[in-house]
């Protein structure tokens, strides 16, 4: 039925769909269907199908931010990577939601416009990192949007500025409400020279490549820093690094990042979550907020 309906509708789709690099754990499961809507209509379309037919289906950006849970999971993923157009007038800048969103931090330094230097290094989709309000070097999607183009829980496209998107630190209204999906982004930047800017870009590229455990799969920040304390710090007083379940290890690099080490599944990755939420809270009474969010 489903298959029938993206036929005749001529979308691209991929049945029991592997999605092992669709997540940057690289967790081994798979996808009943895996769908790539060409353009906002669609999204609608498949959505309504969907719905009316009571199948259930997630929004799936850059899996750069999430945890498999499942080996396999009886649901559509919706994948936005088609909304990939940029458009640059002045300072004002719009990207679809499928625009990545380290290509957008280099497009707009190239288009001396500064305001994305910190997403430089973020490896989302700019849709996902709207809705989680995605950050780094103390500024976050947040200080820069002007509005979001959202298609709202009736199917109806609307327009969200940036106050009625309820930012806080790593969390919005579209985080909270799933029903609600970013398609388009428009941006309000900062006229710098290229240079400059590229150069700041280029050292914090640096500064990530010694600090970060980039040669094993990983998906960033476990933990959102608490008030006043870093995360990372905690889990080492800990002496947790390196600490291993079944291949899911704390990275000896930096104790925030959980690195599939060798071969992984979801499952044993949140095991290794609540293990270092448990001595955190054992040691410090600190409860670590999760960063990440787990694919039910």
């Amino acid at each position: 039925m489903i298959k029938d309906f993206f036929k005749l509708n001529n979308y691209e789709f991929i049945e029991d769909a592997p999605l092992v690099n669709h997540n940057t754990y690289h967790v081994k499961s798979k996808a009943k269907f895996l769908v790539y809507p060409n353009n906002i209509d669609d999204v609608i379309n498949i959505l309504k199908f969907l719905k009316d037919n009571n199948f259930e289906y997630i929004f799936l950006g850059n899996g750069s931010n999430i945890i498999l849970s499942k080996d396999y999971y009886d649901k559509v993923f919706i994948k936005l990577d088609k909304l990939n157009y940029i458009k640059i007038d002045n300072n004002i800048v719009t990207a679809g939601a499928g625009v990545s969103l380290i290509k957008l931090a280099l497009d707009t330094a190239l288009n001396n416009l500064s305001g994305l230097e910190f997403a430089c290094a973020i490896p989302g989709l700019v849709g996902a990192s709207v809705a989680m309000n995605a950050g780094a070097y103390k500024s976050s999607i947040s200080d820069v949007l002007v509005s979001a183009k959202v298609l709202n829980d009736k199917l109806e496209v609307v327009t969200f500025n940036n106050s009625n998107l309820e930012y806080e630190y790593r969390d919005s209204f579209l985080k909270k409400h799933k029903e609600y999906v970013c398609l388009e982004a428009t941006f309000k930047l900062e006229n710098k020279d290229s240079e400059e800017i590229l150069n700041l870009m280029s050292s914090r590229q640096e500064r990530r490549l010694d600090t970060q455990p980039l040669s094993y799969p990983s998906a960033g920040s476990v933990f959102r820093n608490p008030p006043n304390l870093y995360a990372g710090e905690l889990i080492e007083k800990c002496n947790l690094k390196k600490t291993n379940i079944n291949g899911a290890e704390v990275s000896e690099k930096h104790a925030n990042f959980i690195i599939n080490k060798d071969g992984a599944s979801g499952s044993d990755i949140i095991k290794l979550i609540e293990l270092v939420k448990n001595k955190v809270k054992d040691k410090y009474d600190v409860d670590l907020i999760l960063e990440q969010e787990i694919i039910k």
